[in-house]
């Protein structure tokens, strides 16, 4: 009795179709791996390298109707100066106050609090962000 093959003999025909896709697949993954990658390194490096200011909001305060307190943490380099934009929100989510604040201490560290206006009564306090001036 003889045993029937259902399969053909191995490299006697070249690779089949599926092998030829998997191994284009895995390059196409390759290569978009590496884009990505050097992408967010790319990005990584712009933010840290142009990024001369950071701040931190550690605390607000809802000192009434019509104001907030925003207590912030500021790091930049000694002698820099800058602008950070603050905003607060009512309730509803509208905007109450927005107000651009000079950061001109030229330690390198700064605490500072910082008081805004509100148009109605605020729930919330923000910092949108910091830029070097």
């Amino acid at each position: 009795m003889s045993a029937v093959r259902e399969q053909l003999p191995e490299g006697r025909y070249g690779r089949s179709a599926d092998e030829r896709a998997d191994r284009r697949l895995r390059v196409a993954g390759a290569v978009l791996g590496v884009v990505g990658l050097c992408l967010m390194g790319w990005f990584g490096w712009y933010y840290v390298v142009d990024n001369k200011i950071s701040a931190e909001m550690i605390k607000f305060d809802v000192v009434s109707a019509n104001e907030v307190q925003v207590h912030l943490e500021i790091r930049k380099d000694e002698g820099l100066k800058g602008v950070c934009t603050l905003r607060s929100r009512a309730e509803d989510g509208t905007e109450v106050a927005r107000k651009d604040v000079r950061i001109d201490d030229p330690a390198a560290r700064v605490d500072s609090v910082f008081s805004l206006r509100t148009t109605a009564r605020a729930t919330s306090a923000e910092l949108v962000g910091c830029t070097t001036s």
